[in-house]
């Protein structure tokens, strides 16, 4: 396993949920780590409680030069880059008889194609220090949610995505991977169709029971699978699920 405490990583969208998890466990255990995202005052606070080991960019990651500059300063920062995490996602709801090409679009480009271009920028850095790309799935890629085709759609393209570039990074001692969480406590999650503190409640109820485990994950959680992903040394092209047992189906939502 390569050392936390020799690591320089990026995570995109890390001012909040799984993003800022991840961030502050590799700085926990050492890492120079940089985040990014388009919310400077979550970006600021989120660095300042780190402290030097963290740096910030905000950034849209669906603009090309931002999605450079965001990889020059990780390595500027961390004298290298080890591992990019493409954590940043837009959560996109609706029937699919609503929903326009512009608003498909948007929702591909941040999920699938900026990182994409991100982990392509990103590649020759990573070459250099044998390092590792981690994608974020979905359990919508394991479970039908009416209503989701357009993120799940998303989702399942990255799954894809990690397997394809595993075989065509192999040679360059690149590994890609990707973790599947199920429900966790962030706020794109729980704020999602929610109106009323009483559909919150309503909500999360149904969310708990749907796991094995009567509950939903933490980002911390998540965050230790995103790491150990980013560190394993022969693991590459798999699908980590990390869901509580959301996927095993033991009850509708």
């Amino acid at each position: 396993m390569k050392p936390m405490n020799e690591m320089s990583v990026l995570i995109t969208g890390g001012g909040s949920g799984i993003g800022e998890g991840t961030a502050r466990y590799f700085a926990r255990h050492g890492a120079r780590v940089t985040i990014c995202g388009r919310r400077e005052e979550k970006l600021n606070a989120v660095a300042e409680s780190i402290g030097d080991l963290c740096r910030y960019e905000v950034a849209d990651i669906s603009d090309d030069a931002d999605c450079a500059r965001i990889v020059e300063t990780a390595v500027a920062h961390g004298g290298g880059l080890d591992a990019l995490i493409n954590n940043a996602g837009n959560m996109l709801r609706g029937p699919i008889s609503e929903m326009s090409r512009d608003r498909l679009r948007e929702v591909f480009d941040t999920n699938v194609v900026s990182g994409m271009i991100l982990t392509a920028l990103a590649l020759p850095h990573l070459e250099e220090r044998e390092g590792a790309v981690v994608f974020l799935g979905s359990v919508h890629t394991r479970r039908a949610y009416p209503g989701a085709s357009p993120y799940a759609a998303t989702k399942g393209a990255v799954e894809v995505l990690a397997r394809v570039l595993a075989a065509e990074l192999g040679e360059r001692k690149v590994r890609v991977n990707c973790i599947i969480p199920g429900a966790v406590s962030t706020e794109l999650n729980l704020r999602a169709g929610i109106v009323t503190e009483e559909e919150q409640k309503v909500r999360m109820k149904a969310l708990e029971s749907s796991h094995a485990l009567g509950r939903i994950g933490t980002p911390e959680e998540l965050a230790e699978a995103i790491a150990h992903m980013s560190c394993a040394e022969w693991t590459t092209g798999t699908s980590l699920v990390v869901d509580g047992g959301l996927s095993l189906g033991i009850s509708n939502l």
